[in-house]
C-alpha cells in the first residue's frame, strides 16, 4: 500500500476507535462538524478547538472531512514531525491543474501541526492554519500549552525552548502573523506552498478525489521523489526537489527573494536562474566572500552550500522556519554541486 493510502486508512481506523462506534455510518453521525463559519467569517478564533477540525486535537485525530496527507519531499523545520490535514467544505471540490498547487475553493482550510518526540513522549508545539476566505487566504499560528490540552492563537508569535531528538534543546520560533506571510505569498497574495500535485502521491490524490474533495487526479503526481528514498533516486531529482520545497517559495518570480534572480522551482531549467555561475546581487556577510551561487564541481566555493550549512542568523538560508542546519539536505545539495560538469 502506498503512503497516501496508508495515511487515509490509519486515519479512518483511528476515527472509529476514537469515537467508539463500530461502523462508518455511526462514525459519521457521532463525529463533530467542522465550524465553517470560523473559517469563512471575519475575525480570528482564539483557540484551535473553535474550528472543529479534530475529535481529539491533542491526539491529532481529525473529524470526518478533514483529511490527513503527507508530502513526498517535506519542508525541513528543525527536524519537527509534521501532521498535515486538508479540509474542503461539503459540496465543493479542489481543482487539479497540472503539477502545481491544488486550487482549493473558498471555505477550505489547510492545517499543519509541529511536534517533537514520539508516542507518549510526543509534544505538540504549534498548529498553523491556512483559511481560504472570500478575500483570500489567511495564515494563523496556534501555540500548544504545556499541558497539551489547548492551542491558543499566537498572533505575535513566540520563542520557546524545545527539546528535540536530533539537536538537543533549541530556541524554537513560532512565527507571527506577518512572518507567516513572508513565506506563504506570491506578490502580496497569501497562498499555500505545500500541496502541489507533483509532491503528492497518486494513492492519496485518488483517495481524495474518490471522496469527492478533488475534481480529478492530475497526471503529474509523484513527480518529486520520496525524501526517505533520496539515496536510491537520481541525485539531481533529490536535490532539485529539496530546493523547490525548502527555498522556491521565496526564490521565484513574485517571491520575497525574487530580487536575487534565483529561481529554484522544480520546473526551472535555466542553469543561471538556478545559480550556476551566477553572481550574488549583493556581496554581504551571507556570501562568505564567495563569488558565485553555484560553482560546478566545487561546493566549497558555492554560496548556496555555504549558506545552507550555516546556523548564523545573518548567513543561514532559509532565513525563517528553522534554527538548525539540515545536514541531510546540505549533503544532497553538496553532492549535487560536486557532480556538476565543470
Amino acid at each position: 500500500m502506498r503512503k497516501g493510502a496508508l495515511v487515509l486508512a490509519c486515519a479512518a481506523a483511528a476515527l472509529t476507535a476514537a469515537i467508539g462506534v463500530g461502523d462508518s455510518a455511526d462514525a459519521r453521525r457521532a463525529a463533530p462538524d467542522v465550524n465553517d463559519a470560523a473559517i469563512l467569517e471575519k475575525g480570528m478564533p482564539r483557540t484551535l478547538e473553535e474550528y472543529g477540525f479534530f475529535i481529539h486535537a491533542d491526539a491529532q485525530i481529525p473529524t470526518l472531512g478533514v483529511v490527513p496527507y503527507e508530502l513526498n519531499t517535506p519542508l525541513y523545520s528543525d527536524g519537527a514531525a509534521k501532521l498535515r490535514f486538508a479540509y474542503v467544505p461539503d459540496g465543493q471540490q479542489a481543482k487539479a491543474d497540472g503539477e502545481g498547487l491544488l486550487d482549493f475553493p473558498v471555505g477550505s482550510a489547510l492545517i499543519k501541526t509541529f511536534a517533537f518526540g514520539e508516542g507518549d513522549d510526543r509534544k505538540l508545539i504549534e498548529t498553523r492554519v491556512l483559511l481560504h476566505r472570500a478575500d483570500g487566504w489567511l495564515a494563523l499560528p496556534y501555540r500548544w500549552n504545556e499541558e497539551q490540552t489547548e492551542a491558543r492563537l499566537a498572533i505575535a508569535g513566540a520563542r520557546l525552548e524545545v527539546d528535540t531528538p536530533d539537536h538537543g534543546t533549541i530556541s524554537y520560533r513560532i512565527p507571527n502573523k506577518n512572518q507567516c506571510k513572508q513565506c506563504h505569498s506570491i506578490g502580496d497574495a497569501v497562498m499555500p506552498i505545500g500541496p502541489k500535485a507533483r509532491n503528492l502521491s497518486a494513492a492519496w490524490l485518488s483517495s481524495f478525489a474518490g471522496a469527492g474533495h478533488l475534481d480529478a487526479v492530475p497526471d503529474a503526481h509523484d513527480t518529486m521523489p520520496l525524501w526517505s528514498e533520496r539515496k536510491k533516486v537520481a541525485l539531481d531529482a533529490a536535490a532539485r526537489a529539496y530546493l523547490d520545497v525548502n527555498c522556491a517559495h521565496c526564490h521565484q518570480p513574485g517571491g520575497k527573494a525574487s530580487n536575487t534572480g534565483l529561481d529554484l522551482r522544480w520546473e526551472q531549467d535555466d542553469a543561471t536562474a538556478l545559480g550556476v555561475r551566477k553572481r550574488p546581487v549583493s556581496a554581504g556577510q551571507g556570501s562568505g566572500g564567495l563569488n558565485f551561487s553555484i560553482v560546478p564541481g566545487d561546493p566549497k566555493r558555492s554560496i548556496m552550500v555555504h549558506r545552507m550549512d550555516s546556523d548564523n542568523p545573518g548567513v543561514a538560508m532559509p532565513e525563517l522556519g528553522k534554527t538548525t542546519v539540515d545536514k541531510d539536505g546540505v549533503d544532497i545539495v553538496r553532492r549535487w554541486v560536486a557532480e556538476m560538469d565543470q
